[in-house]
């Protein structure tokens, strides 16, 4: 197995991030590059971030439809965190040249009213320690050309985390099933895409769920307070300076994003 910089690779995100340049595959080097490294390397630039003052606000979830996953030859989804310098406020535009190649996806996020870990959480375990959903875009930013790259390499990158907004509207999840929530994603007026919360690995909280499997083997889950994305429901949008999305979503409110 090709040698792999754990450190020096992160570093080579972190810093390409910053400059808001891309970079060549890093298979392109380590032909050889595991899922397991991937995870290595975004560990890694985690501890960058926070290291330069970033705190940590969460996790998001990738690869949570199960067309996706048969696609990328896997079984479970991908994850990577938040942190408070990517979230933006509610009716806060986004300054696209801060980004590389920004994309937006609609999704519904969970705000935990207390911790969550352990390696069986059911999804039931979730709405229960869920203090509120809400409708929610993803700005997706991938320091790779063209969206291209293998899993190693997109968890490498935190799964192409950039920047997020929550809508205003913030509800209980009892009393309702968020697999049939609709959600009707737009671009300039125009629709983008339709999607249900089913979308999402079967249900938004199962996802969650398997996120907080995931974490456990390395003795870790999620705070109280935490937003948790729990996965795009449509395709991801490019967007450009002008442009306006928004998500409507039945029963959980709508959130808009406007692009300087």
């Amino acid at each position: 197995m090709t040698a792999v910089d754990v450190s020096a690779l992160a570093k080579h995100l972190f810093d390409a991030n910053r400059a808001r340049s891309l970079v060549p595959r890093l298979t392109d080097d380590h032909a050889d590059l595991t899922l397991e490294q991937g995870y290595e390397i975004q560990l890694a630039l985690r501890d960058l971030h926070l290291a330069e003052g970033a705190r940590l606000a969460g996790a998001k979830l990738g690869l949570t439809s199960r067309a996706k996953q048969a696609q990328m030859g896997q079984t479970a989804p991908v994850h990577g965190f938040l942190t408070d310098a990517m979230r933006l406020d509610a009716g806060e535009p986004l300054a696209v040249a801060s980004l590389g190649q920004a994309r937006v996806e609609p999704e519904i996020a969970f705000i935990l009213r207390r911790d969550l870990s352990g390696v069986r959480v059911s999804a039931t375990e979730v709405l229960a320690t869920t203090e509120a959903v809400c409708p929610a875009l993803e700005i997706l930013d991938s320091r790779y050309p063209d969206y291209k790259f293998t899993l190693p390499e997109v968890v490498a990158d935190n799964t192409s985390a950039g920047r997020f907004v929550l809508g205003s509207m913030l509800t209980a999840p009892a009393g309702f099933d968020l697999r049939l929530v609709g959600c009707v994603f737009e671009r300039n007026g125009a629709l983008a895409g339709t999607a249900a919360g089913a979308a999402s690995l079967g249900h938004p909280a199962a996802a969650v769920a398997a996120l907080v499997r995931e974490l456990a083997p390395r003795g870790e889950g999620l705070s109280a307070g935490a937003v948790v994305m729990s996965g795009g429901l449509t395709e991801a949008v490019p967007v450009s300076a002008g442009d306006v999305v928004t998500a409507r979503f039945d029963r959980l409110g709508t959130v808009e994003l406007a692009c300087l």
